[in-house]
């Protein structure tokens, strides 16, 4: 299997993932996903916030535009029925990116700029597993606060996904 054909299997494993997490956020009860917890972000929701608005920007990194952020999250988060269907969006967009992605695209080199101001620079394919792994990592802070709260997370594990996906 290629590296490109991986990259493009993971982007959909990620997005699937996301929709597995969010449907369970969303059927905690009320106030479980806004509460405050012993994590960086304080809480579910913003802890998916981060994870969308770090998408957003390697996003810009690979259109090679600005992305406007000078953090890596808000203030506050966005309301989870609105971020499930940006999440969502972005996920269509990374798979979508991630199919029409050449193979010898996914070598070049991306120059951009770290919202400290840094400079960097990432091939496109590493751009790519980096917003996979991203959120993967971030899914895991999310799933630990699943077990604070006294609930059970999703299964969101990758040989899930590809058991169901056939």
């Amino acid at each position: 299997m290629s590296a490109a054909t991986q990259i493009r299997r993971l982007t959909r494993y990620s997005a699937w993932a996301n929709a597995r997490l969010f449907q369970a956020v969303s059927e905690l009860p009320e106030g479980v996903a806004t509460a405050a917890r012993p994590t960086l972000f304080g809480n579910m929701v913003h802890t998916l916030n981060h994870a969308y608005v770090v998408d957003q920007i390697w996003q810009a990194h690979l259109e090679g535009r600005p992305h406007g952020f000078t953090a890596l999250n808000t203030k506050e988060p966005t309301p989870l029925a609105q971020l499930r269907q940006a999440q969502a969006l972005m996920d269509q967009w990374y798979v979508a990116y991630a199919d029409a992605l050449p193979e010898d695209a996914h070598a070049e080199v991306v120059a951009f700029r770290f919202v400290d101001g840094g400079p960097g620079a990432m091939s496109r394919a590493d751009i790519l597993l980096h917003v996979v792994n991203h959120k993967t990592y971030h899914r895991g802070w999310v799933a630990d606060l699943f077990f604070q709260a006294g609930a059970r997370p999703p299964s969101m594990d990758l040989p899930v996904y590809l058991r169901q996906a056939g």
